[in-house]
C-alpha cells in the first residue's frame, strides 16, 4: 500500500516558546519524534508533505481572526518549520518526494491540491504529524477519511495547546475515523 507523511504546521509560531499561537512544551517535546518519523519517509522514498498554515497580515476575510491571534504570517519567521525540521526540509527540499502546500484552512484538503497530488501518485494511507491535534490535524484526518484514505495517527508525533482536546482528538480519530494510532 502506498503511504504519505503529512506534516501539519510543525512552525515556529505553533511550536517555539515565543510563537503567535504556540503549543509550548507538549510542542516542543514531540520535536525529535517528528524528525525521526519525516526521516524515516525521506529515505524509503515515501511522499512527505508540508502543509503549512499561511496567513496574510490583517485579512479582514479570514474566519480565524476572531479566533486566534495572527499567526504564520506570510514572510515571517513564525512560518519557518521549528528547530531540526527547518534545516532537514532545507536539505530535502528539492527532491522529488518531498511537496510543500500553502493551506489556508485547518484541513490540508481545503482549498488545495492535495488529493489531486495523492490521487496521482496512488497513495492509500496517510501518516499525520504535528500540530494542533485537536484542530489542523483533526480536521485534515476528518477530510482524509471522507475521501477514503487509511489514516495513521504518530500519537507521540502530534500536539496541541489544549490537553483536554489532544485526549480526545486521539480517542476520535479511533472511534470515528477508523484510524490506527500508533
Amino acid at each position: 500500500m502506498k503511504r504519505a507523511l503529512i506534516h501539519i504546521d510543525y512552525t515556529y509560531d505553533f511550536v517555539a516558546p515565543q510563537g503567535k499561537l504556540t503549543c509550548g512544551d507538549s510542542g516542543q517535546a514531540i520535536e525529535g519524534q517528528v524528525l525521526k518519523i519525516t526521516k524515516q519517509f525521506v529515505e524509503q522514498g515515501d511522499f512527505v508533505v508540508f502543509a503549512i498554515d499561511r496567513h496574510e497580515e490583517n485579512d479582514p476575510y479570514h474566519p480565524e481572526r476572531h479566533l486566534f491571534p495572527a499567526h504564520n504570517i506570510v514572510n515571517t519567521a513564525g512560518r519557518d518549520l521549528y528547530g531540526q525540521l527547518e534545516p532537514y526540509y532545507q536539505a530535502i527540499k528539492t527532491m522529488a518526494n518531498v511537496y510543500y502546500l500553502d493551506k489556508t484552512r485547518y484541513s490540508a484538503f481545503a482549498g488545495t491540491d492535495l488529493e489531486m497530488k495523492l490521487r496521482e501518485r496512488e497513495i492509500q494511507e496517510l501518516h499525520l504529524v504535528g500540530v494542533c491535534t485537536d484542530i489542523c490535524v483533526l480536521h485534515t484526518a476528518v477530510d482524509g477519511y471522507n475521501k477514503g484514505f487509511k489514516l495513521v495517527i504518530h500519537k507521540d508525533a502530534v500536539a496541541s495547546f489544549n490537553q483536554e482536546g489532544h485526549q480526545w482528538a486521539l480517542g476520535h480519530f479511533e472511534s470515528a475515523l477508523g484510524a490506527t494510532v500508533i
